[in-house]
């Protein structure tokens, strides 16, 4: 998570604890119990990941679907148009995104594609309800398949070698991956986020050659990237 989400995280959770003080002290009765406050679950950090990820269609989704939610339970619009509603805006969120994202990450797509076409042998690795800790030693690393299902994944990549780019494939099902690359090398991320997240602590250097490219599908899910 980057600074402005935890500015926006820090700011909601003293705005929580002033409401409580003021509640405790008897100056006000302020309700946050309101009808339809539990929609807050799916609002707040939709829309505090639209500033922290660079794939926003998911969150934007999440979003979409909790105001709309909040503004029925308030009466706002009835319930049967939400319904209504929300498979149109969905399709033309997703529309536009795939226009936009085309055009911008149309050459990394078609990078990705050759890559994995001339590497189909690499390796796999996947945690299941359950949780896998993958340590790559001092070897060439010519990419990997990580599949987290209901678990957790986390790779250690720092003391690989890497003479080509490369593909790391990346899902992320309910679950969450971790992966910590080395220093000397660039790092590109492809993937949308459904109900997730995808984090790329990694500042690219002037002086890396090599890109290890991270194409992920994540669905309720997470992906670090350190």
């Amino acid at each position: 998570m980057n600074k402005f989400g935890n500015y926006l995280w820090g700011l909601l959770f003293i705005l929580l604890g002033v409401v409580l003080g003021i509640n405790a002290l008897g100056i006000m009765d302020i309700d946050i119990f309101f009808d339809g406050w539990w929609t807050l679950f799916i609002i707040i950090p939709c829309l505090i990941n639209l500033f922290n990820d660079k794939d926003k269609i998911g969150n934007a989704i999440g979003l979409l679907i909790g105001v709309l939610l909040l503004l029925s339970c308030r009466n706002l619009i009835d319930f049967s148009l939400v319904w209504k509603l929300l498979v149109p805006a969905i399709l033309v969120i997703i529309g536009i995104s795939i226009i936009f994202k085309d055009g911008i990450n149309g050459k990394v797509k078609d990078e990705i594609k050759r890559i994995n076409s001339n590497n189909l042998n690499k390796d796999e690795y996947c945690a299941t309800f359950g949780e896998q800790n993958i340590e790559f030693s001092d070897e060439v690393f010519k990419g990997c398949s990580l599949q987290a299902i209901f678990g957790s994944i986390k790779s250690n990549l720092e003391n690989v070698k890497i003479k080509d780019d490369v593909v790391i494939n990346v899902l992320s099902l309910f679950g969450s991956n971790t992966i910590i690359v080395p220093d000397n090398v660039g790092v590109i991320v492809k993937g949308t986020p459904i109900f997730g997240s995808i984090n790329n602590h990694k500042t690219n250097s002037k002086n890396t050659d090599k890109v290890i490219y991270i194409n992920v599908s994540c669905i309720f899910g997470g992906v670090d990237i350190k």
